[in-house]
């Protein structure tokens, strides 16, 4: 299929509060994320996955919306709603942060950051978080607040990124480890900044505080900056984040995945056991105990160079047969020009698992080989 159907653009679908300045780049692809239009692309992906290696890349990130949970109980509240141990974390610490229902499904797979002692965000791209936490608040009898704050993140990523950041915010922003923020002033708007990202390559996030406000202004403050150090809007790089494990949900997990299926090289899977109470915590240990039937592994696959995974070279998830039966699915998969081969994330049964085991996948190109294999298929640069 050569399909290219146009996205419209009308009322019923939130713009990001940088749906403009990031426009007057020149979209080409837009998706839909968090019911807000989402940029996909402004170019051909592989120029900007180089951008990205070599240079540095901004994008427009404000379709992560800020599920802000505040009040005398906020710290009790976030950690009965997510599977993390959150007794030692600090303020200005980050988590990835996996939400589950009660029967250990994933609901949603956030940043969840500690902006103050009794202030938590959830930077999600599900919709579905923020009902979720508005019932579990009502339910929970806690004293707080739950609100979808007016604060929007840009991502700043590439190789040249940190000397962006000095450029903008001083030499502190060195100190600054990975899965930690600080918070700033620039040029008069209040902003958080993360050493987080959707890449395996050195990169942060900037959250806006009244985004509504100084969207305008953050963008061209930080695109200007970006200038002498060859910054390119992009949208995110599909291919870096395979490259280096990143999941994405509603593509790799969903509600009817569980953490153990999708997340199980996370040492942190052991989180489960705190003392501290959560939603999904029975479940999910009932789960480990006895046992998934299927997990999501890398896999290399064979054949003709697979495309960038957001070039329409991928509109279905890829099935994997043995024998003409069909075992599984291919839920991400893109060509990797450093590594020079096709690469992915594949769902099949414990039993095809193993490392060297091979598949048969059904690409565009025809049916093709592949060896499972360990992700991430490249390390963290940053």
């Amino acid at each position: 299929m050569n399909w290219h159907p146009e996205i419209l653009l009308y009322t019923r679908l939130r713009k990001s509060p940088y749906f403009y300045a990031s426009g007057r780049h020149g979209v080409e692809a837009y998706s839909v994320v968090n019911h807000q239009y989402h940029p996909r692309r402004y170019g051909d992906p592989v120029e900007e996955y180089w951008a990205l290696v070599n240079d540095v890349t901004l994008w427009d990130v404000g379709a992560e919306r800020q599920v802000e949970v505040t009040g005398p109980d906020a710290f009790e509240f976030v950690n009965m709603l997510t599977m993390r141990d959150l007794s030692g974390l600090e303020i200005g610490q980050c988590k990835y942060a996996l939400i589950t229902t009660d029967a250990g499904n994933i609901i949603s797979d956030p940043i969840l950051l500690r902006v103050d002692d009794q202030r938590f965000w959830f930077s999600t791209a599900e919709s579905t978080l923020l009902v979720w936490a508005l019932a579990a608040a009502h339910w929970s009898g806690l004293d707080v607040k739950v609100i979808e704050a007016d604060v929007g993140p840009v991502q700043v990523q590439g190789k040249k990124a940190l000397e962006v950041l000095v450029d903008l915010f001083g030499e502190s922003i060195r100190d600054i480890r990975r899965y930690w923020s600080k918070r700033y002033e620039l040029d008069g708007m209040d902003v958080v900044v993360s050493r987080t990202g959707f890449t395996n390559a050195p990169g942060y996030e900037i959250y806006l505080e009244n985004a509504g406000q100084y969207a305008d202004r953050l963008w061209e403050t930080v695109w200007k900056a970006g200038q002498p150090y060859g910054m390119r809007v992009t949208g995110p790089v599909h291919i870096s984040r395979i490259e280096t494990g990143i999941l994405s949900y509603d593509a790799d997990m969903d509600l009817d995945t569980n953490p153990f299926e999708v997340a199980f090289h996370y040492p942190w899977l052991d989180e489960i056991d705190q003392e501290t109470a959560f939603i999904g915590q029975p479940a999910l240990q009932e789960i480990r105990d006895r046992g998934v039937e299927r997990k999501l592994v890398g896999i290399e696959i064979a054949g003709p160079p697979l495309g960038s995974y957001i070039d329409g070279s991928m509109p279905d998830v890829f099935p994997v047969r043995d024998d003409g039966d069909k075992i599984g699915f291919v839920s991400s998969a893109c060509y990797s020009p450093r590594l020079e081969k096709n690469i992915g994330f594949a769902m099949v049964p414990v039993s095809f698992a193993e490392n060297g085991t091979t598949l048969q996948i059904e690409t565009p190109h025809g049916t093709e080989s592949a060896t499972v294999v360990d992700k991430p298929f490249l390390p963290y640069q940053g």
